[in-house]
C-alpha cells in the first residue's frame, strides 16, 4: 500500500439514467424538475431500485442524445 500498489481498483459506471443527467450538467433536483418527476423517483432510477417506464425511457434517451433540450426546459421551468 505504501508503495502505491493497490490490490484492486473498482470503477463504477453510472447507469443510463445517471449518465443522461450527468450529460446535462444538472443536479438531481434540477433534472427531476425538468422532466417533471419527483427527485425521489429519479434517485430510485439512478440507484437501480426501479426502472423507468416506456415514456420515461424515451424521454431519457432524448436527454442522452440532446442534453441541451433538457437544460433549456429546465431554464424555462424556473
Amino acid at each position: 500500500m505504501q508503495a502505491g500498489n493497490v490490490a484492486r481498483k473498482t470503477k463504477v459506471k453510472p447507469n443510463e439514467v445517471a449518465a443522461a443527467r450527468l450529460s446535462t450538467g444538472l443536479t438531481q433536483a434540477e433534472f427531476a424538475k425538468a422532466l417533471q418527476i419527483s427527485a425521489r423517483t429519479l434517485q430510485e432510477w439512478e440507484q437501480g431500485r426501479r426502472q423507468p417506464s416506456g415514456a420515461a425511457k424515451a424521454l431519457l434517451q432524448i436527454a442522452s442524445r440532446h442534453p441541451d433540450i433538457i437544460t433549456e426546459e429546465f431554464e424555462l421551468a424556473k
